[in-house]
């Protein structure tokens, strides 16, 4: 297990992390770092608490929006894999046809 400081708000923070997570890590925070800041300049220092669940608030909302993305994105292309395949047995129907075909004219000759 590693340890690692980070700042946010002027404040260190001590961090456990597993060995070579520590840049990682790093760049987590500096996000939260960022948010804090832009906060700070909107609402003032009201505090590292309600600084920090804002943050959280916010970036978790950023990620329930990039879970519905996702989501949509998945199924559009379940969508797309479902047309795909409709299309795939239409054409072996058709082929499926033709040979039927083809075996009565030999049959019939």
């Amino acid at each position: 297990m590693s340890q690692m400081e980070v700042m946010v708000n002027g404040r260190n923070y001590a961090i456990a992390c597993d060995e070579g997570q520590e840049e990682h890590i790093g760049r987590l925070a500096d996000y939260v770092k960022v948010r804090v800041e832009e906060l700070v300049e909107s609402v003032g220092q009201i505090g590292d608490a309600r600084l920090l669940l804002m943050a959280s608030l916010l970036v978790s909302d950023e990620l329930s929006d990039a879970y519905a993305e996702l989501a949509t994105v998945q199924a559009e292309g379940d969508s797309d894999e479902k047309a795909e395949v409709e299309t795939s047995a239409e054409k072996l129907e058709q082929l499926a046809a033709r040979a039927e075909a083809i075996a009565a004219r030999l049959e019939a000759s």
